[in-house]
């Protein structure tokens, strides 16, 4: 742990020349190893703990290692599949410097010069900017499906396998302006943006408001990993908004002199775990007895093996 802490010191105070392989051998106490084999796995080690860390040398010359400081700790956390429902979500928000600053660039990819960062924009549709900004500012859609002419009310955009799917009401299925009764749930058809063909958008804000959609959410806490299991934590009564902001809305809050109850239904056991370190002892497990020894196990694997107390 202290060799990767001192590789990592010097690499931050290097960010824009970086660090030759060389000189971190010595700093980290390698021997001179052909091809620098031990220092390249420790920085594999670096770049599994959520730091994007890159050879900027030109091929055939010593490495020179460059790391890109971020906020990796969602990368930590987050599985491969849950950190690409965060970008897909960072593209929709058209927010591509956050997948900068939060460390969520694939591997491989370039940073974002748009709305659409660089490995979605090599297997994106054609249309797929056009149809994000059309959903973005509540525009009408116009285009061709299956050899029918459609003008559609977007809701919302989203990758399933890596094809991305439109879904929007058409016109014909809304109530008419003249004061008609829309229908209470109106049919929400999904259209594969790849197959669609000579698309345009009308003015922002043409779009008809839809319904409200349920979609998973984005908090962790709320996914459907794991079995569920009611856990009942104890906190002081001064640290409840704390707890609610890390775990979300507990089913039920019951005080106990200057502590309160909270209950909560988990089924993102790891997403728990995480959360309850960042509340350090603002907050304890009450029950049942497999959550507390769950927990315990987590923190005896990250320190390594030794006994939590």
């Amino acid at each position: 742990m202290e060799r990767l802490v001192r590789i990592a010191a010097t690499l931050q105070a290097y960010p824009q020349a970086g660090v030759d392989a060389d000189r971190l051998n010595r700093i980290a106490g390698f021997p001179d190893t052909p091809g620098h084999d031990q220092l390249k796995r420790d920085i594999r080690h670096l770049e599994n703990q959520g730091w994007r860390i890159e050879n900027i040398a030109p091929p055939g010359e010593t490495a020179v290692y460059r790391m890109t400081t971020v906020d990796n700790r969602l990368r930590v956390r987050l599985s491969l599949d849950q950190q690409a429902a965060l970008r897909r979500a960072v593209l929709l928000a058209d927010g591509g410097d956050l997948v900068q600053r939060l460390g969520l660039v694939g591997d491989g990819a370039a940073a974002p010069s748009s709305g659409v960062s660089a490995a979605v924009r090599t297997a994106a549709p054609e249309a797929l900017q056009q149809v994000i900004d059309a959903v973005r500012e509540q525009q009408v859609l116009r285009f061709g499906y299956k050899g029918v002419a459609r003008v559609v009310h977007p809701e919302s955009v989203r990758s399933q396998n890596s094809v991305w799917y439109l879904r929007a009401v058409e016109d014909a299925d809304l109530a008419e302006p003249d004061g008609t009764a829309q229908p209470a749930e109106p049919v929400v058809k999904t259209f594969v943006v790849s197959r669609m063909s000579d698309v345009e958008a009308d003015e922002p804000r043409s779009a008809r408001p839809l319904p409200q959609v349920r979609h998973t959410a984005l908090h962790p806490m709320s996914w459907e990993i794991d079995p569920p299991v009611e856990v009942t934590l104890r906190a002081r009564a001064g640290f409840e908004p704390d707890v609610r902001r890390w775990l979300g809305e507990p089913l039920d809050v019951e005080p106990d002199g200057d502590d309160v109850l909270l209950r909560y239904r988990v089924t993102h056991r790891s997403a728990l775990h995480a959360r309850l370190v960042e509340l350090d002892d603002r907050v304890r497990v009450e029950g049942p007895p497999e959550a507390r020894a769950e927990l315990i196990a987590f923190l005896a694997a990250a320190r390594g093996g030794e006994a939590a107390s």
